[in-house]
């Protein structure tokens, strides 16, 4: 045998090796994790793409504050989406599953924090046509971030999809590096489609035609907020 063929071989069975010990020791296997990702990124853009908090604060400060502040507030919801991630890897989103205080903690704070956002649309008197002045020099990065990041974390249905959705693809036995790995997809879907969405609103042709009914986009944006505080104050564990 030729110490090319040799060395081949060798190389096979380590690999299967490799494989065998990975699957005893409860390793998930790159086809599963091939599957596993697939599933997550098209549950998560799906949820990203429907109507709620989330888009409503992205679409409120795009418009409003200019695309920098879009921007950063769909940075702020990607990084509030790990803080899910990890109440579900410490187990923490089970107990506020099953508790009803800290469940209903998590749902009046997250009600009470969309209805001042509410609020503040109420109060808006609109937005500038002109794209360049936009930006609102009270909608700093620290603003538009935190609303992102405190409209995600405070969302109790947001908890209660990563839960259920990690215990789908997920085992006790699954390394943490992969939980992390799902995890980073679900921030990184949300965070890829809320900037195209933050990008595509600040067009300048379309934020134009929009402009001209800011005040009403905002009073229409802040009796979304209202609905949803309100749906949000109705939920329950189910």
């Amino acid at each position: 045998m030729s110490p090319e063929v040799a060395s081949i071989n060798g190389f096979e069975q380590s690999l299967n090796y490799q494989v065998v010990v990975m699957h005893n020791s409860g390793y998930v296997m790159s086809k599963d994790i091939l599957t596993g990702s697939l599933i997550v990124f098209s549950l998560v853009l799906i949820a990203a793409m429907s109507p709620g908090p989330d888009l409503l604060i992205v679409l409120r400060n795009a418009l409003g504050a200019g695309r920098q502040s879009g921007l950063y507030t769909a940075m702020g919801i990607a990084v509030a989406i790990y803080i899910h991630v990890a109440y579900s890897m410490l187990g923490i989103a089970l107990i506020i599953s099953q508790s009803i205080i800290l469940f209903n903690i998590v749902k009046y704070a997250g009600a009470a924090y969309l209805v001042w956002l509410a609020y503040k649309a109420f109060k808006s008197k609109g937005w500038n046509v002109h794209a360049e002045h936009a930006q609102n020099p009270e909608k700093t990065f620290i603003q538009s971030f935190s609303q992102g990041f405190i409209t995600n974390a405070l969302n109790p249905k947001a908890t209660l999809f990563f839960l259920a959705l990690f215990t789908q693809i997920m085992e006790p036995s699954t390394p943490l590096l992969i939980q992390f790995w799902y995890g980073s997809i679900c921030a990184m879907t949300a965070l890829c489609w809320f900037s195209i969405v933050a990008v595509c609103l600040t067009h300048a042709p379309i934020r134009a035609r929009l402009a001209a009914a800011s005040i009403w986009i905002d009073r229409l944006t802040g009796i979304a907020f209202i609905a949803l505080a309100a749906r949000i104050s109705l939920s329950k564990i189910n």
